[in-house]
């Protein structure tokens, strides 16, 4: 009896959880389907007219397109290159003994407690400005790279579970360490590496002072999370929330999309960590 109380409250506790959390989605789903007087009245819960056109105008005339292609792009970009640059660096510190291994751990250790980006705002633009990349795609797609400590770690920790039996036995017969690094360490490393990408993409997709200080004379590149504030301000300078509804809104299919997508790695990390 107890234990079917302890399931009860279990499921009771989690579900009121989950309908908290998705109560603000909703709301913001209905009110993009509303009239922005209906939207700032909040008499109905319901739209009394369902207005589609609401995203036929925030995807055409707000040139709202543009801005999930130019977001799609940075944030595909960033997660490669934060892949490749996170796994090269994890595998090298896993894998090598090499002067100053137990320094970088540290510094990375303290980036973890550290937010950094006002800081080094200003000198990654004047490096960009230096390199002639500060109004490309390409320094965008560099500026949003994200090699912090926690994506480290977790390939970090991953590749260190890693059997160095199999380096050993590849070395034997002949592997270099990239092919070693590429066929054997990055296979096996399929989990972290879905986890990882989903959280880069997450937070190139959902980054808003880079690409609006790189896009502020480049408006054709401004990504989803500055076109959003754009069409904010409609005809007359009134507030349009039921535009801004309907942008986020669409903003968040890519987002669910990732999520399906690295579902399973998310999994094989919690079985492997209850196995460990």
């Amino acid at each position: 009896m107890t234990r079917i109380s302890g399931r009860v409250l279990t499921w009771t506790f989690l579900l009121v959880t989950a309908a908290l959390l998705m109560l603000p989605i909703a709301l913001a789903m209905l009110g993009s389907f509303k009239t922005n007087q209906e939207l700032n009245a909040g008499s109905a819960l319901l739209p009394q007219v369902w207005q589609l056109e609401n995203y036929i105008y925030t995807w055409k005339e707000a040139k709202f397109s543009i801005y999930v292609w130019n977001s799609i792009i940075y944030s595909v970009g960033a997660t490669m290159t934060t892949v490749i640059v996170c796994s090269l660096a994890a595998y090298a510190v896993a894998r090598r003994t090499f002067p100053g291994r137990k320094l970088l751990l540290g510094v990375y250790s303290a980036m973890m407690f550290i937010h950094m980006g006002v800081l080094t705002l200003k000198p990654a633009y004047q490096i960009m400005v230096t390199l002639g990349l500060h109004k490309s795609v390409l320094g965008l797609i560099i500026m949003m790279t994200g090699a912090g400590g926690t994506t480290f770690f977790i390939l970090f920790a991953f590749i260190r579970s890693i059997s160095k039996e199999l380096d050993e036995a590849a070395m034997i017969d002949g592997a270099g360490s990239f092919y070693i690094f590429s066929r054997i360490i990055m296979p096996l490393c399929t989990p972290a590496l879905g986890v990882v990408g989903l959280f880069a993409f997450r937070g190139a997709w959902n980054n808003y002072i880079l690409p609006l200080v790189f896009t502020m004379s480049q408006p054709h590149l401004q990504p989803i999370t500055v076109g959003l504030t754009n069409i904010r301000y409609g005809f007359g300078g009134a507030v349009q929330s039921h535009l801004m509804l309907t942008g986020a809104c669409i903003s968040m299919i890519p987002m669910l999309i990732m999520y399906i997508l690295a579902n399973k790695s998310f999994v094989q990390m919690n079985v492997g960590a209850v196995k460990g």
